[in-house]
């Protein structure tokens, strides 16, 4: 298995590949990995000539310090899952400094709105931070085809806007969600979890669903209600939000129309551990 942890050495690894016009199939993770990440991981092989995937706690991202000291780190577990599922997977680890050199700091990008929905709202700075490690990343891999998950939906939609914009020659591929067997969405912040918070957090993918079934015959706001009641009754968990938007543009609907796409877009705090999840409401 390769393994690099600085970026001119993987660039000179893969130039042959891009010379002869091979598939370059990439997925960025931040470790932690589970499932979700693996099917990933698998979908890029078996689309692509070669498969590179990176594992970087990116710390642009994050506006919660505490949140980036927890944030999980497990690259030697990593590399054995990934070597496991497939010996020629290309991994690479770098240093902060190796993407960022001395100046740890986010560019600054403009999403036509995308970032001042939700997670935009919620965390000042992190789609930037997104948008700064991605690209970052896309110029060092030069891929084909970039996988990403389906649970972070607005981030998704954020590459696609950063690619666009920036003319980049990479498709991104948007892959289903991966769930525990109470429906919670596999995520490396589960890891966090006490064997209870993590049984209990099922409820929040039983309450999209349910979401999902109202808002065939209800309006808007009764499924807000109804989401509402549901974690007021709920001494584990703190709902941060919950957002019907359009698939789109991600901004929030007050009532539905009949030529649109939604989704339901819903963040949960169980102590200090944060979740998020989605579900498409058509």
């Amino acid at each position: 298995m390769v393994i690099f942890n600085n970026k001119k050495d993987l660039k000179n690894y893969l130039k042959p590949f891009s010379d002869s016009n091979k598939t370059i199939g990439f997925v960025p993770t931040m470790g932690a990995l589970h499932n979700g990440h693996l099917s990933l991981f698998q979908k890029s092989v078996e689309q692509n000539d070669v498969t590179v995937i990176s594992i970087f706690v990116n710390p642009t991202q994050f506006n919660n310090k505490e949140d980036l000291e927890k944030y999980p780190r497990t690259l030697e577990s990593d590399i054995k899952k990934t070597e496991t599922l497939n010996p020629n997977i290309i991994v690479y680890a770098p240093t902060v400094s190796d993407i960022y050199g001395e100046n740890v700091v986010s560019e600054k990008f403009d999403y036509d709105g995308l970032e001042n929905q939700m997670e935009g709202k919620q965390r000042p700075g992190h789609f930037d931070g997104v948008g700064t490690i991605v690209k970052a990343l896309f110029e060092v891999v030069k891929p084909t085809k970039a996988y990403f998950g389906e649970k972070d939906y607005q981030q998704v939609l954020i590459v696609k806007k950063m690619v666009e914009k920036h003319n980049l020659p990479v498709e991104i591929v948007i892959c289903p969600i991966l769930r525990e067997k109470n429906g919670l969405a596999m995520s490396s912040r589960n890891e966090r979890l006490s064997e209870e918070e993590r049984e209990k957090a099922g409820i929040i993918y039983q309450t999209l669903l349910q979401a999902k079934e109202l808002f065939q015959t209800k309006s808007p706001k009764e499924v807000y209600n109804f989401v509402y009641q549901t974690f007021q009754s709920q001494n584990f968990l703190q709902l941060e939000y919950f957002t019907i938007a359009d698939s789109e543009t991600l901004v929030e609907i007050t009532e539905k129309q009949e030529t649109k796409k939604y989704r339901a877009f819903i963040a949960v705090n169980i102590g200090k551990v944060r979740l998020i999840d989605t579900i498409s409401l058509n």
